[in-house]
């Protein structure tokens, strides 16, 4: 019986039982409906003409007419004092439990208002009685579905069921030690009344129980529901309002202010369609969605120990363990071709930031399970965007050497290599598993055929720039060649 109270009267006066509309709060019905007015309960004193009363003739047991007209008799002297029975059992539950105790979320007054109406259906249910309020379960459903919105955990509210059970058979089990006669079968009695009012006290935990879970499905729903729709409107740049972002960091359960960074990935099929859990592993929240094909993510960074005085590394460098951790985790754990964006501070910043990692995703060859941050791609994103001056960049800077043929592939190939390697020829050879003259003669190639000096810093500038735009203009980079496949060229 775990429903709210509506304290007694100053001086112990037993409440008013007459009926009283339901709250119009919301937080009984999940459509908004209000509960059915309670009609009033029996008052103290009344009479009854199935009561047993002092000297009355006593009933046995010997048969079910006989055990229905005791269960009627009990019930409804109960009924008679239903108030002063609803605040024992309300004391018996705050005395057992803390959270009820408490007064949050569940007041006294919400504890005594929906214990009594309960316990009335359960005495009324227990003797066989017309229902003055409409099905019997009624009050357990309403119960489970008011405490799931109040955040009550359910064994709390079944513990309280029991509590309530356990005082309804105290006050029956002393109206049957009072009444007359009861030494003939006493025993018998007292064991068919106890069973009679568990079987009630189960049914209605089951129907509470069962309206508690479906409460909670709903109200999940709602938050799932609620929380996408928020994460959308950061994504498509609603969030510069405060009340957006300050409802979407609620809604995400984290700060407006943090470290943030937006993931675009691909749908690879190989690819995990959540990262969440992954990322959760290596101390990363996240949240994704699909979005227009793809994946969208916005990930919370942990905070950054960097001295003061020293600006902070970008991915790549040593300083931030963060950015490089969630790099490592989408290219081993995810194996998803993923786009990342510039960190950012503020969650209203994430539609901008989600651009930027667009961008990035786009200049990533389709299918290949990299990750790459928008900084370090920024020379892709720039030919990306314009195919028209990427094609004329390659023609600009390495025309003639495309137009070399059969030496086109060593030249390509070695002067990217030369450039990754800080000009260097022999870390170059090293990595060509040729002859450090073999990539000087090729760079004096290149450098005849181009009409530009290998030492100029404009000229290398543009060399690097070229190799870059080469998918962008339509053309495919040069491969590796094979370890010795142009040593023939000279050395």
């Amino acid at each position: 019986m775990t429903h709210s109270p509506a304290a007694p009267r100053p001086g112990g006066e037993p409440r008013a039982t007459a009926a009283r509309p339901d709250r119009t709060d919301g937080a009984v019905r999940a459509d908004g409906a209000g509960r059915t007015p309670r009609p009033a309960a029996p008052r103290p004193g009344t009479s009854y003409p199935s009561a047993p009363r002092p000297g009355g003739a006593h009933t046995l047991l010997g048969s079910d007419a006989g055990s229905g007209a005791l269960r009627r008799a009990l019930s409804t002297a109960m009924l008679a004092d239903v108030d002063r029975l609803t605040d024992r059992a309300v004391d018996d539950i705050r005395a057992h439990s803390g959270t009820y105790a408490s007064d949050a979320p569940v007041t006294r007054d919400d504890l005594w208002e929906i214990c009594r109406d309960n316990l009335l259906r359960a005495l009324e249910d227990f003797g066989g009685l017309a229902p003055t309020g409409g099905d019997f379960e009624r009050a357990a459903r309403e119960t489970g579905r008011r405490r799931a919105e109040q955040g009550v955990p359910l064994d709390t509210v079944l513990q309280a069921y029991r509590r309530g059970g356990r005082v309804l058979w105290q006050v029956m089990a002393e109206h049957l030690r009072a009444r007359a006669g009861r030494e003939a079968d006493s025993r018998d009695v007292e064991l068919d009344m106890a069973g009679g009012v568990w079987e009630t006290i189960d049914r209605y935990s089951v129907a509470m129980a069962d309206e508690y879970r479906l409460a909670q499905l709903e109200l999940q729903s709602r938050r799932d529901t609620r929380r996408v729709a928020l994460f959308e409107a950061l994504l498509d740049g609603r969030a510069d309002d405060p009340a957006v972002a300050s409802a979407a960091a609620a809604a995400l359960g984290v700060p407006a202010h943090d470290r943030y960074v937006v993931v675009v990935a691909a749908q690879d099929p190989a690819a995990p369609p959540h990262p969440a859990p992954l990322l959760e592993a290596r101390g990363m929240w996240s949240f994704w969605r699909p979005r227009s094909g793809r994946y969208v993510g916005i990930v919370r960074l942990p905070r950054r120990d960097t001295p003061a005085g020293r600006p902070a590394a970008g991915p790549r460098g040593s300083a931030d363990p963060a950015a490089r951790a969630l790099l490592d985790a989408l290219r081993e754990l995810t194996g998803a071709t993923a786009g990342i964006s510039p960190e950012f501070e503020r969650l209203s910043q994430a539609g901008r930031a989600l651009r930027l990692a667009e961008q990035t995703l786009r200049t990533l060859p389709a299918g290949s399970g990299e990750a790459a941050v928008f900084d370090d791609r920024l020379a892709e994103v720039l030919l990306g965007t314009r195919g028209d001056i990427a094609e004329r960049i390659v023609t600009v800077h390495l025309g003639p050497v495309l137009a070399t043929g059969g030496e086109r592939a060593a030249l390509l190939t070695t002067l990217r290599v030369w450039l990754d390697h800080g000009c260097s020829a022999a870390r170059a050879a090293e990595q060509l598993y040729c002859h450090r003259n073999t990539v000087l003669n090729r760079i004096g190639r290149i450098a005849e055929l181009t009409g530009r000096s290998s030492e100029s810093g404009e000229a290398r500038l543009g060399w690097a720039l070229a190799l870059r735009a080469l998918p962008y203009a339509g053309l495919a980079p040069a491969p590796e060649p094979a370890a010795g496949e142009y040593e023939g060229d000279g050395t």
